[in-house]
């Protein structure tokens, strides 16, 4: 029985092609609008948390400058002291506090130049701690060593033949700020954009390449002791420097982030945007429900007599409003298949687009079976929900005058 229903309601729909699918224009729509945005800002969460993930759970950054920036993103207004990192050592729950520095810096190898991120290395045992918690290991050659004087690690990026039109390997001569440096050691990638593009040199280097201040830093990382209270080390930290550096709460001109801080600001954001994206898909899709229902109301005009006929020859009223219910429910499912093709569609298209325009591959479509199943379902209940109406009414015809009935 139920097979019949649907056959009969396909026939109806094929009878009146153009209608149907400019009925279920809406549905594509919002269904399209749902899938596409959703898995690109999902495809997006997912890949700037795999941007963080190499940061260990121990780690805390303190950074200058207000706000919440991307790491790497340097904004100096006051700098920390040498004093800050020995105060900041000696709060309880530390295990381990060291300074560094952060510079824009162009890189020149094989006439070609490039530009990328700078990034001192403490020396001592401060230097392995920083390795375990940024998760710094090389691919090939060595990390920097005390005394690495003209020496430099850089990212698999930078080494990649893509970026020089020739490959960089350990041994290989750059030049960084126009000063020749040896690479000694080539950074496993990792996934990370900053990461992957950045140049490691030892601090004395760096301070002598750009004149920097024996006695400031841009940066600190802090590795916590095992079991300690992370929150309560980093409120303990933003303490002492709002006291240190004489600023009120609120007033910060300097920023502590856990990693996991960094994920859930950024996790936050993209929530925001996909909540956005609903709305707007969900006004496309009832704008598409209405249309189902006025279509429906049209059709039962239309078959007004057709309706008298099946009454006459027995039909009940469950059976008339279980046709033109199912039909509604066929338009939102056709509509939302349709549409959820074009959400695919548009979002790899989107995506491959950006990668190519950025020249990175941060920009991914992620489609989850929930994003999809729950699409679908969505757009055949807007369909069965906004039939509810015109079916009732083809139920409730009398059959007399459903007969009488005349276009």
């Amino acid at each position: 029985m139920i097979k019949d229903y649907f056959i009969f309601s396909l026939k109806s729909i094929r009878s009146r092609k153009l209608r149907a699918w400019l009925t279920m224009l809406g549905i594509f729509i919002g269904i399209a609008a749902v899938v596409s945005l959703i898995s690109l800002g999902e495809g997006l969460r997912m890949a700037v948390s795999s941007q963080f993930g190499f940061l260990g759970a121990d780690l805390i950054m303190v950074r200058t400058g207000a706000g919440n920036v991307p790491p790497g993103t340097t904004i100096v207004e006051k700098p920390f002291t040498k004093s800050n990192v020995g105060q900041i050592e000696n709060i309880h729950g530390v295990r381990m506090a060291a300074g560094r520095i952060a510079n824009q810096i162009k890189v020149e190898y094989n006439d070609k130049v490039s530009f990328s991120l700078a990034t001192s290395m403490p020396g001592g045992e401060d230097r392995k701690d920083i390795e375990e918690a940024i998760g710094y290991e090389v691919e090939k050659g060595r990390m920097l060593d005390d005394g690495d004087k003209y020496m430099t690690v850089i990212g698999s990026s930078l080494a990649d033949k893509k970026t020089f039109g020739k490959e960089v390997i350990p041994g290989s001569k750059i030049e960084l700020e126009g000063k020749g440096f040896k690479v000694v050691g080539i950074l496993e990638k990792k996934g990370n954009f900053i990461l992957d593009s950045s140049v490691l040199l030892n601090e004395d280097a760096q301070r002598e390449l750009f004149d920097e201040s024996a006695d400031e830093y841009d940066m600190m990382g802090i590795r916590v002791m095992e079991g300690a209270d992370i929150e309560k080390v980093k409120e303990d930290i933003e303490k002492l420097l709002r006291k240190k550096r004489d600023v009120e709460e609120g007033e910060e001109d300097f920023s502590v982030e856990t990693a996991q801080n960094i994920v859930e600001n950024l996790n936050n954001i993209l929530l925001a945007v996909n909540i956005f994206v609903w709305i707007i898909a969900g006004i496309s899709l009832v704008v598409g429900g209405i249309g189902i229902m006025n279509t429906m109301y049209t059709s039962v005009l239309e078959r007004t007599k057709e309706i008298g006929i099946m009454k006459s020859i027995g039909a009940r009223n469950s059976t008339i409003f279980t046709l033109f219910f199912i039909e509604s429910g066929f338009l939102g499912s056709v509509g939302g298949i349709v549409g959820i093709l074009l959400g695919v569609f548009f979002a790899v298209s989107l995506a491959a687009i950006g990668r190519a325009a950025l020249g990175v591959d941060l920009i991914s479509a992620h489609f989850s079976a929930t994003l999809i199943l729950g699409a679908l379902l969505f757009s055949f209940i807007v369909g069965t929900v906004f039939g509810v109406l015109p079916a009732y009414r083809a139920s409730k015809l009398n059959p007399v005058d459903a007969l009488r009935y005349s276009k």
